[in-house]
């Protein structure tokens, strides 16, 4: 199954969280840390007329963004966490 999103929203998946260990040796599990924000787009929408203004898309698939924190819902497809998000929501493109 794909997701196809509708007018500016844009399907991400999120950066996956790595464990990491202490100095003193502490593990810490991906759950226990902030999780990134930073993800890679998945899909994006056609863009368009939103609420009487002309969105034109500035993201593509294979693109690496930075989204606000709280942005977005998540959602699972097929075993696999991705996120949709206003083309508003993304802050920036990572080069």
């Amino acid at each position: 199954m794909t997701i196809k999103p509708l007018a500016d929203r844009v399907v991400v998946k999120m950066a996956e969280v790595e464990e990491s260990q202490t100095k003193s040796g502490i593990v810490l599990t991906g759950s226990a840390k902030e999780k990134p924000q930073y993800a890679d787009v998945v899909a994006v929408g056609p863009g368009g007329m939103v609420d009487g203004k002309e969105i034109k898309m500035e993201v593509e698939v294979g693109d690496k963004v930075i989204l606000s924190q709280y942005a977005g819902t998540e959602v699972k497809v097929d075993g696999v966490e991705y996120k949709i998000v206003k083309q508003s929501d993304i802050l920036a493109k990572l080069a």
